[in-house]
């Protein structure tokens, strides 16, 4: 009997249905299931594993419709011969010669073969972070604010008939057109931003667009000019062009234009939300930023990250929106509002840089998933976006409030910037506080930091910890807190 290869979990995220089919097929290509002896009859089956036999009919019916079983009459079901042809074999257990020795050889030495290890500098991000009490943790965000509904709704669309035969196909180097108009006439003018749809590209997030702009880019000729504190991937992303990296002072509004500027061939900025102090960079110096970039010749990154979450009654325009002689790459992205998961972002440029990123991309990948394109270009068409972005204004407004409560009753000494807005705040600790120290006991207690540490290129602070409020209810805030001040006078 071959009914004990079989076993059903109720916390599966299949259906009873679902996982019969899977593990039968399992079953099937790891040999488990001989092709002369018949599998359980369905009544048999659905006994066994305590279903209705509706449900193992129904599953045996898929697996022959998928080329795994065929039905013998009067005789059962039995595996498909015909689905085990493709699989490679070895064969040398059928040698007649009876040399089963493996092939000869060496084994390569990867610490010479291996020209740019990424994992020597590896960033170490928590991925458990939901089976702690008080994730203070940021970019991330809460499930309860999800919109399941309308993305189900959008994703059932996405894979209509008429929607499959659209964006199935190979699109070589093209764009779901419903997701490019969206950002065109929906996305970009909140922001200011007015650009033609052969100046969009589609990126897997923000990440993905500055990787390909930084390699198009930068050279070991160029100096790159970054913000610090600041991204901190973005230092190993221009390490592998050879650039010079020139870290760029900030203040309390962001970016500090000037001297430092001079020289640069490109420079990285976050105006709307400097990351990660969060501030905001006023309007006469966003000009007098881009009079320097026309004077001495550089171009401009600008991550417009979290630019939908803000509080103020009159958000500042996006710098892209003051820009007339195309200085400007604009970065923009949705993980910071759907989903991160879905790696979704996208960039605005001069059509010639476009075109060269465009190829790039290709070059690369071709195109970010079509399915997902088209999903996203529902949501946004039928102004769910725009509701979700009003829905977490609103919470993030609500937790901002009090963390800050919570910072000026039990940090009062610590520094806060005027953030109106965004996911996080940046807090200064005692001189004396290792904020690294202060992440690996918080996490003992079941409280998830980020110490400041990983966002300085040149400079060394240790006593700076971020506090991300997007992923953590509001009435753990005050505990969660509570339980960092005590660790905080503790240690330093």
């Amino acid at each position: 009997m071959l009914s004990h290869l079989f076993q059903l979990s109720p916390h599966s995220d299949s259906s009873l249905q679902q996982q019969i089919r899977e593990q039968i097929s399992k079953a099937i290509i790891d040999g488990h299931i001989p092709v002369d002896v018949p599998l359980p009859s369905t009544r048999k089956l659905s006994e066994t594993l305590g279903v209705s036999r509706n449900t193992v009919i129904i599953a045996y019916e898929h697996l022959i419709d998928d080329g795994y079983l065929i039905s013998r009459e009067r005789a059962g079901f039995y595996v498909n011969a015909d689905i085990l042809k493709s699989l490679a074999r070895d064969d040398s257990d059928n040698n007649k010669d009876g040399d089963h020795d493996a092939v000869q050889g060496t084994r390569p030495d990867w610490s010479q073969s291996l020209k740019f290890t990424p994992t020597r500098d590896k960033l170490n991000k928590l991925h458990r972070w939901q089976d702690y009490p008080y994730p203070f943790i940021y970019g991330q965000l809460d499930p309860t604010l999800f919109p399941t509904n309308h993305w189900r709704e959008c994703c059932r669309e996405s894979v209509s008939v008429q929607s499959i035969r659209d964006w199935s196909g190979d699109r070589y180097d093209d764009d779901d057109a419903l997701l490019i108009e969206q950002i065109h006439t929906r996305v970009l003018p909140r922001r200011g931003v007015w650009a033609d749809p052969e100046e969009i590209l589609i990126t897997v997030g923000a990440q993905h667009a500055l990787y390909m702009t930084l390699r198009l880019l930068l050279d070991s000729s160029s100096t790159f000019g970054l913000e610090e504190p600041g991204y901190p991937d973005l230092t190993r992303i221009a390490g592998c062009t050879g650039a010079r990296i020139r870290p760029l002072q900030i203040d309390g509004e962001g970016l500090v234009t000037g001297e430092q500027l001079k020289g640069c061939d490109l420079v990285f900025t976050t105006p709307s939300h400097q990351f990660p102090t969060t501030v905001t960079m006023p309007m006469a110096r966003r000009r007098t930023l881009l009079e320097q970039a026309s004077k001495h010749n550089f171009l401009i990154i600008e991550d417009d990250y979290e630019c939908e979450t803000t509080f103020a009654r009159h958000p500042s325009p996006a710098l892209k929106s003051l820009d007339r002689h195309d200085r400007v790459i604009y970065l923009g992205s949705l993980s910071k509002t759907l989903s991160p998961g879905l790696r979704i972002g996208y960039m605005v440029g001069p059509r010639e840089l476009i075109r060269e990123v465009r190829e790039y991309r290709r070059m690369m990948m071709r195109h970010p998933p079509m399915n997902n394109q088209r999903s996203v270009g529902l949501f946004l068409a039928r102004g769910y976006h725009d509701s979700l972005i009003r829905r977490l204004v609103q919470v993030y407004e609500e937790r901002w409030k009090e963390v800050g409560d919570a910072l000026h009753e039990f940090l009062p000494d610590s520094t806060q910037p005027p953030v109106f807005g965004g996911s996080s705040y940046w807090v200064k600790g005692p001189a004396t506080l290792d904020a690294r120290e202060l992440k690996r006991l918080a996490l003992e207690k079941g409280v998830v930091l980020e110490s400041g540490d990983i966002y300085f290129y040149q400079s060394e602070a240790k006593n700076f910890f971020r506090l991300g409020y997007s992923s953590i209810a509001t009435e753990r805030i005050r505990p969660g807190l509570e339980r960092v001040a005590k660790l905080i006078r503790l240690i330093s």
